[in-house]
């Protein structure tokens, strides 16, 4: 199955580069910078489940290439459009885009630009991100990828994509409710990035206080209050497992939203939290913790580009 990855980033760079040492047939579409980086040095990958050196194969936008059967998408959402563009020559009637953005927004979007038939769910649990030289840090034990029809239905396609994901040493695991899965860790993103965007800590010392760990306790609450306002496929328990899933965290794990703060970078306040609050607000929902954390991102990002 001929696999293309839409830039060579911590996500896309850290799973292509497993589906490559299983030797499949993968291709990662980048710019200019990246290429030079990856043709100079290797895809370089420093992982606690082994190292990797890889020569990959790379396009650049623009250049000609066949139609690809899978597109594995990881930007962040604020540069999703240009990644659209990007790819969009390299899809054909039969080609599978598998999206491994958090959140849920984002799906609308590729059904309105590709055709509900072509485009999957998915999500991945991985702590990464790519150093100044370019080089893929994978830290901890977690580096899982979940896909699957979003009608849960095993068709042909979605089992040759299992067998093509499957012998790696990442865990790629084909979900037979992807839909639900996909609202669970947008329940849980938002809680990890809410809080430690907001107290510009990791997890472990919110948790310990006891005002911290009140509000993690009062964002779940909120953010499933919203979710199930608009039915979303949410289990009738899973604030309490998410809670148990955030307490079961590495003291010192913080989310890639906040590593995004700390490098004065661009956030995804608006897929993540401005969603959830549009949908709030049609459905006369209060937020006041939610729109706090929106807030305070919104000032933060108004500060990039505010002379200082």
């Amino acid at each position: 199955m001929r696999i293309l990855v839409v830039g060579a980033g911590a996500i896309g760079g850290y799973f292509g580069g497993r589906l490559m040492e299983k030797g499949e047939e993968v291709t990662f579409l980048v710019r200019e910078k990246r290429k030079q980086q990856l043709d100079q040095k290797g895809l370089l990958i420093e992982s606690v489940h082994g190292d990797l050196n890889l020569e990959p194969k790379t396009i650049l936008c623009g250049e000609s290439a066949e139609p690809f059967d899978v597109i594995l998408v990881s930007t962040k959402s604020y540069q999703l459009d240009g990644a659209i563009e990007s790819f969009r020559s390299y899809v054909n009637e039969n080609t599978m885009i598998l999206p491994l953005l958090n959140g849920y927004a984002h799906l609308d979007k590729f059904v309105n630009e590709f055709g509900e038939e072509r485009v999957l769910g998915g999500l991945c649990f991985i702590e990464a991100t790519l150093d100044h030289s370019g080089k893929i840090l994978q830290t901890s034990p977690v580096h899982e990828l979940v896909f699957g029809e979003i009608a849960g239905r095993k068709t042909n396609r979605i089992l040759s994509l299992q067998k093509s994901f499957s012998g790696t040493k990442a865990a790629f695991t084909l979900s037979e409710n992807i839909e639900q899965d996909m609202w669970h860790k947008y329940l849980f993103i938002t809680t990890f990035s809410g809080v430690t965007s907001l107290f510009r800590s990791p997890i472990g010392p919110i948790r310990e206080h006891e005002h911290g760990h009140k509000t993690i306790q009062i964002l779940l609450k909120e953010t499933a209050a919203i979710m199930r306002a608009i039915e979303a496929p949410i289990d009738i328990h899973i604030e309490e497992t998410q809670m148990k899933r955030i307490f079961g965290l590495n003291y010192g794990m913080k989310s890639s939203l906040q590593r995004d703060m700390e490098k004065e970078q661009q956030t995804e306040a608006d897929h993540f939290f401005g969603y959830l609050l549009q949908h709030a607000a049609e459905k006369g929902i209060e937020t006041t913790l939610l729109s706090a954390i929106y807030a305070n991102l919104a000032v933060y990002g108004a500060g990039l580009v505010s002379p200082k």
